[in-house]
């Protein structure tokens, strides 16, 4: 797992301005916009992707999967939606399940060949889940699945504010100490 914790980073910024090969959507099951980074990343990417979501995914996205489209307005070619559980106190699933957003999300890039990805806190907002839980639950994850695809060189974890900041970060020094 840890030669490939060096492609892994976390800052703090905004998700929609970025020149990736994909940002990550932390989308609701119907892929239908909404608040948060969600509504941001439709607002920057203008009605085409709305439609684009409709259109091409007309039954939505379960929690825990991901789903595809292009970038339109955005720099980031693509757009990878996933769903991320709510937090119900972690005696439902809730873990895995995110796990599941972050691995579905890599394995969706590599088969489409797209190398660089930023991704927000999947499921930290208006869902309820606690930063430190979440963050330790999302830098396992990620790890171990650029483990499992070569493909993808970087994954970027970009944070809108400083409490979600240090949570991932401090998640990130924490497996990089334990896999030392």
């Amino acid at each position: 797992m840890s030669d490939r914790l060096g492609a892994i980073t976390c800052e703090l910024g905004d998700i929609t301005t970025l020149e990736v090969d994909a940002i990550i959507n932390a989308a609701n099951e119907a892929l239908g916009g909404g608040g948060g980074v969600d509504g941001a990343i439709h607002e920057a990417a203008g009605p085409a992707l709305l439609e684009a979501c409709r259109r091409e995914h007309p039954l939505g996205c379960p929690t825990g999967e991901a789903r595809i489209t292009e970038g339109y307005g955005l720099p980031a070619r693509a757009v990878i939606h996933t769903v991320g559980p709510v937090w119900r106190g972690g005696g439902a699933g809730e873990p895995a399940l995110l796990a599941s957003c972050y691995a579905a999300s890599i394995s969706l890039a590599a088969e489409h060949g797209l190398e660089t990805l930023a991704c927000p806190a999947i499921s930290c907002g208006v869902y309820g889940y606690p930063l430190k839980e979440a963050a330790s639950v999302a830098l396992r994850a990620v790890s171990f699945s650029l483990e499992e695809s070569e493909r993808v060189k970087s994954f970027r974890f970009v944070l809108f504010h400083e409490e979600a900041h240090e949570a991932f970060t401090g998640a990130l020094a924490a497996l990089t100490t334990h896999q030392s």
